[in-house]
């Protein structure tokens, strides 16, 4: 039961989904509320099952409780996105944001980082840290070049200032790209700061491995690179932002599918060699 309460979810997460392009107004921003609502339950509850209490906590501490104020800052002063106010279609405000917010930051923010940990596990232990927060921030921040143009088009949120922006995608600004970049390594280091070993390594382990603890947020960040590019580019007529969705997450979905992808051609399970990281 263990094992298969993160698969569970993940499925009710991509049925959620594949709701989301069938509809329109009021009954898609309530799959936007729930989609979100089951990816937030799922990497809390993959990281309280896989890492232990402390880790989980530290994870809805971090990026929920940190989303939160750096959203309330950003709707408050502009910094660090831009200026931007909330529209009042993702259900009720904290602070001028949508409750459902900080969950969006907790839910990715969870497989971005275990993402990362698996691409940097054979990195020299000198530089291993830097390089997972450093990755960890922006497979998070690469989410948001299908995230924010998505929800602008649907009318959720909009920028007072929307220049310079990248090529195709009007109403979003450049600088909140960064300003994402920013607060997500910030986030990143905090975690691993925080959180103490335990975020690196499942405490539960099967006889085959630690390997597949991991695996369901490894599907999750693949799943949601393959179907955001689907959805932009066919569904939703956002071709551009599904160019650069694809350019930006891609810089880390390829590498991690390739190794997983060596990892079961050569007989062994798609985790991290835990017992070579020390850092």
């Amino acid at each position: 039961m263990r094992r298969r309460l993160p698969w569970a979810l993940l499925v009710l997460l991509v049925l959620a989904q594949i709701g989301y392009p069938l509809t329109t107004g009021s009954v898609r921003a309530g799959l936007t509320m729930a989609t979100v609502a089951v990816g937030f339950v799922l990497s809390v509850t993959h990281a309280l099952l896989s890492r232990g209490q402390r880790p989980a906590a530290v994870l809805v501490a971090v990026t929920t409780g940190g989303g939160l104020a750096v959203e309330a800052c950003g709707v408050a002063t502009g910094f660090p996105f831009g200026g931007y106010d909330y529209a009042g279609t993702l259900g009720p405000k904290l602070l001028g944001v949508p409750l459902v917010i900080p969950l969006a930051w907790t839910w990715m923010a969870w497989p971005a980082w275990l993402v990362a940990v698996r691409l940097t596990g054979a990195v020299p232990s000198g530089v291993r840290i830097a390089a997972r927060v450093l990755l960890a921030g922006l497979a998070l921040a690469c989410w948001d070049l299908f995230l924010d143009p998505q929800m602008v088009a649907d009318g959720h949120w909009i920028w007072q200032d929307t220049v310079p922006v990248l090529p195709g995608v009007p109403g979003v600004p450049v600088g909140n790209y960064l300003g994402w970049l920013g607060v997500a390594v910030v986030m990143m280091a905090t975690l691993q700061l925080a959180a103490g070993p335990a975020i690196r390594r499942p405490v539960h382990r099967s006889a085959r491995g630690p390997g597949p603890d991991d695996a369901p947020m490894y599907a999750l960040y693949l799943w949601t690179y393959l179907a955001s590019v689907l959805v932009h580019g066919v569904f939703l007529g956002l071709g551009a932002s599904a160019g650069w969705g694809a350019l930006g997450m891609g810089l880390v979905a390829v590498p991690l599918t390739v190794t997983l992808l060596r990892g079961h051609r050569r007989g062994r399970q798609p985790g991290p060699r835990h017992g070579r990281e020390a850092g």
